[in-house]
């Protein structure tokens, strides 16, 4: 009987693992994932806890108004109700 000879030397797999960037170029996905962070990391504490509070009563996440606020320059209000139904329908997708 001949003995079992496992395949590779169990270093790193040959094969291509699902990447967290997709198939496209990974110089974009590190250099938008850096400015992400130093967006959303260089906001005081109380802001940031104010703007949960704010996304709370609107019934959105913290991401969807914080990306509201940088993107519009805009603080949602309660009387938005066709945007915040707008930012809730692309949930989804």
């Amino acid at each position: 009987m001949k003995a079992h000879k496992p395949e590779g030397n169990f270093g790193l797999p040959l094969e291509d693992s699902e990447r967290a960037w997709d198939h496209g170029p990974v110089g974009n996905y590190f250099e938008w994932k850096a400015a992400r962070r130093a967006v959303f990391d260089a906001i005081p504490y109380e802001f940031a806890m104010m703007r949960a509070r704010r996304a709370k009563k609107l019934g959105l996440t913290y991401h969807e108004y914080s990306l509201e606020l940088l993107e519009r320059r805009q603080f949602l209000q309660a009387e938005a109700v066709e945007r915040i139904a707008q930012i809730k329908a692309r949930r989804g997708v």
